[in-house]
């Protein structure tokens, strides 16, 4: 019924290429090459009985290129701002992404625009150093709409994930 762009952004490594492959059934790669600029996939979902497409934008983290993703946040309807559980400073960095988006992202949508905070790579237990109370605690005091923990490796929560970002659009 609608089309949406949303973007996944957060540092170099965290799997927001991951997360995308998950989601559209791609076999899983430990080892991939890291995102270079944006790339994007569609994907419908059901929303209270809408069909809402996501047009998926996967920006690149590493710093090099966070000029390029400011001109992406143009037009841009939801945000999965993703770090990885087992490197706290991809976790640190939520603040950086939190205040690009609250200078970049349009300032004349009317609507506000729901950001989830994603900690990615939970199948990695043994090497969490961000606890989930850390990454709750962190949404809240950032008043973003949601927290969630997923892994792209096994598919925890991925659906989930976009499945509630398109329910918040």
């Amino acid at each position: 019924d609608v089309t949406y762009k949303v973007l996944l952004l957060g540092d170099t490594g965290v799997g927001k290429t991951a997360l995308i492959r998950s989601l559209t059934g791609t076999e899983f790669k430990a080892n991939h090459l890291t995102t270079v600029g944006i790339d994007f996939v569609k994907k419908t979902f059901d929303a209270d009985g809408a069909l809402v497409q996501l047009q998926i934008w996967d920006t690149a983290g590493q710093e090099r290129f966070r000029s390029l993703t400011k001109f992406q946040y143009r037009s841009t309807k939801g945000l999965l701002l993703v770090y990885d559980v087992t490197d706290r400073t991809s976790f640190e960095t939520l603040g950086y992404w939190l205040d690009s988006i609250d200078s970049e992202l349009d300032r004349n949508n009317k609507e506000p625009v729901p950001v989830f905070i994603v900690g990615n790579k939970t199948d990695l237990e043994e090497s969490r150093v961000v606890s989930t109370q850390e990454g709750k605690k962190a949404a809240e005091s950032h008043y973003v709409h949601g927290f969630l923990e997923t892994s792209a490796k096994n598919g925890h929560n991925v659906s989930e994930a976009f499945n509630k970002l398109a329910d918040a659009i």
